[in-house]
């Protein structure tokens, strides 16, 4: 089980979050003009790196805010990121 350092309430355990996927992706400045291929490679697809890795979570079962996180996804340890 990861302890997910919250900015707001301090570290706490894994079940109290909700995954938001990568950070820092970008909203497509004309999705109406992205084909179907573009469309579906916006939404689904996100890199996977082993190493160091921005993601989004939010502290559901507690302040319910937003925040950013980097994480080293082979050995699981948080550290400090940038808050909202």
């Amino acid at each position: 089980m990861l302890l997910i350092p919250c900015p707001w309430c301090g570290p706490r355990d894994e079940a109290e979050f909700h995954y938001g996927g990568q950070a820092h992706v970008a909203y497509p400045a004309d999705p109406a003009a992205l084909s179907d291929e573009e469309w579906a490679r916006y939404l689904f697809f996100r890199d996977n790196p082993k190493g160091r890795f921005a993601e989004r979570w939010s502290h559901t079962a507690g302040c319910r805010r937003w925040f950013t996180l980097t994480r080293d996804t082979a050995t699981g340890v948080f550290e400090a990121g940038a808050g909202a």
